[in-house]
């Protein structure tokens, strides 16, 4: 399991996480068009200071462990199931928290961005998110996808995959309160639970070939880094 904590990746400066974290640095300092109030900020880093504390992200699945087959619906009502991807090359998968979350939105941006680059090494891509069709379907037309979001309902997949967590009595609070963002509708799951960012390649024999899980929804993998992994799967 790979776990990014600042925008050097392998020696070089991430223009995708250096994007988020300047975005985070703007988000935090209260100022506007966001004015976040300092005590929301210190909530948030709380509960994901508690997350990380918990070692759930070391229960996810990891490199060298089978994947579970699944079936899911797209947007459209369309059946998309792993197996049948997988039989065409291997598959990018990346679990996602919502089109509310603008950290998700730009990870999938920087996804959209590689995309012709991951295509052309035979793979295919799915991101899978617990919110409705309908969030996930603006969730594409707001960024441009040009891949499926699937939709896992109550986060049964992603808890296969070892990346569900219930959010904090305090945080749940805070986001039905002072960022009206009710996750029982959106996600018409009333669990309040998500999933933590995570992206895997998985080859074609179900194996998985590259993890990445991070508690800390605020950070994310440079896309580019699952090229070599691809290239070395389709070889």
């Amino acid at each position: 399991m790979v776990i990014f904590s600042s925008a050097i990746v392998n020696g070089h400066y991430s223009a995708v996480l250096a994007k988020l974290d300047a975005f985070k640095a703007d988000l935090e300092s209260g100022k506007p068009p966001y004015n976040v109030p300092k005590h929301i900020v210190d909530a948030i880093h709380k509960s994901t200071d508690e997350l990380i504390a918990s070692g759930a992200a070391g229960n996810a699945l990891k490199a060298g462990d089978k994947v579970p087959s699944f079936s899911l619906l797209d947007v459209d009502g369309n059946t998309v199931s792993s197996e049948e991807l997988l039989a065409k090359g291997p598959l990018v998968v990346t679990f996602y928290r919502g089109v509310w979350c603008p950290y998700c939105n730009m990870d999938l941006q920087a996804l959209e961005e590689v995309r012709p680059e991951i295509e052309a090494r035979g793979a295919n891509m799915v991101a899978i998110s617990m919110q409705t069709a309908v969030n996930s379907r603006k969730a594409i037309k707001q960024n441009k996808l040009g891949f499926p979001i699937l939709v896992d309902p109550r986060g049964q997949l992603a808890d296969q995959f070892g990346l569900l967590f219930t959010l904090q009595d305090y945080l749940i609070d805070i986001y039905k309160n002072a960022f009206k963002n009710d996750l029982a509708v959106v996600n018409d799951d009333p669990s309040w639970n998500l999933p933590m960012p995570a992206r895997y390649v998985i080859g074609q024999d179900g194996v998985i070939a590259f993890a990445e899980v991070n508690p800390d929804y605020t950070i994310r993998p440079e896309p580019t880094e699952l090229l070599p992994t691809l290239d070395r799967l389709t070889k």
